[in-house]
């Protein structure tokens, strides 16, 4: 059974940066075009993010969309890390991988059509792992005293 959850855990978080690579690798057209969507799928669900924030809509949600693949790959490689290590460790040992793979993706981005490499980017997307780093910590508090 841990063997099954260790190949589960692994195989979510490779997924995950695989999609997150997928994602980065699109040109600059594509990338924005996917944005537009969002902006489309909100208005169909009667909320006008246009309406609210005009020309910043697609700037809000390209860094929301930052903040939280970044959040999720948090989860996602806490879980694996806490396979081999205590949870203190773990969740700073996933906090500097979060950073390793933002800033590789911006490098990763510089040589894609229409992209750009932006440090305020690694910083949105280190504050999503910083936010999840927080959530797990309230989570497992919250847990250890219930058990308590």
């Amino acid at each position: 059974m841990i063997r099954k959850n260790k190949v589960i855990s692994w195989v979510m978080l490779l997924v995950w940066m695989g999609i997150i690579f997928f994602m980065s690798n699109q040109t600059g057209e594509v990338s924005g075009n996917q944005s537009d969507l969002v902006i489309k799928i909100f208005e169909f669900l009667g909320i006008r993010l246009d309406s609210y924030f005009g020309e910043l809509a697609t700037f809000i949600i390209r860094k929301a969309s930052h903040f939280t693949e970044y959040l999720i790959l948090f989860l996602l490689l806490y879980r694996v890390n806490c396979l081999y290590m205590g949870k203190r460790n773990a969740k700073l040992y996933t906090l500097l991988g979060v950073l390793l793979y933002a800033g590789s993706d911006e490098i990763h981005q510089y040589f894609i059509p229409g992209r750009a490499m932006a440090f305020k980017d690694v910083i949105i997307d280190i504050s999503g792992g910083g936010m999840a780093m927080i959530l797990t910590w309230i989570y497992e508090n919250v847990k250890s005293n219930k058990e308590s």
